[in-house]
Order: structure tokens, then C-alpha cells, then sequence
């Protein structure tokens, strides 16, 4: 019942799902609510192979990795989308196609 085909299986339906979202939101709040839905489907590969495949703890240091760099990646975001909000009125990532002048 635990197998590695059932994570693989998690895993894609996720990566699938985030990269549905990046491709067609346009509101910069839901494109990174899929970037993260991307990056949590590559955690669970890297957990999925450490314990199926032998790789010790390189799995869960990558995990963990990925963890801080989305913390990271989400901070930053944020910030530029508050900044967007701030200078055009909306967080539409259409609508901010060119620098305001």
C-alpha cells in the first residue's frame, strides 16, 4: 500500500495543478500559491526517493532546502506585489506590462 508509484503519483498531481495555476491566473497572489504548489511536489519526490531509494538524509537536507528557498522566494514576492499594488491599484500581473512612467 506505501509505495513509491503512490507518491510519484501525489507528486505529479500537484506539480500538475501548480503549473495549471501559473499558466492561466493572472492575480500574482495565486501564480505564487501555485509556485509553491510546484515546490511542495518536488519536496515529496525528495522525501519520496530518500525513503525508496537509499539516498540516506540528501533527501530531507534538499527538502529542507527548498523549504528555506520558498520561504525566501515568498517574502520577496510578496513584497513585490505589494509594491505593484501600491503603484498601479491592482495585482493583475496583465495589467503591469510596462514600468509606470
Amino acid at each position: 500500500m506505501d509505495s513509491l508509484t503512490n507518491y510519484l503519483l501525489v507528486s505529479s498531481i500537484l506539480f500538475s495543478l501548480g503549473l495549471y495555476g501559473v499558466v492561466t491566473r493572472r492575480n500574482g497572489v495565486a501564480v505564487l500559491m501555485s509556485i509553491e504548489l510546484i515546490l511542495n511536489a518536488a519536496n515529496i519526490n525528495f522525501l519520496a526517493f530518500a525513503r525508496f531509494g537509499g539516498m540516506n538524509m540528501t533527501g530531507h537536507i534538499f527538502a529542507l532546502f527548498v523549504i528555506v528557498l520558498a520561504a525566501a522566494e515568498a517574502a520577496v514576492a510578496l513584497a513585490i506585489i505589494i509594491n505593484i499594488f501600491n503603484n498601479f491599484d491592482t495585482i493583475n500581473i496583465d495589467d503591469v506590462s510596462e514600468l509606470k512612467q
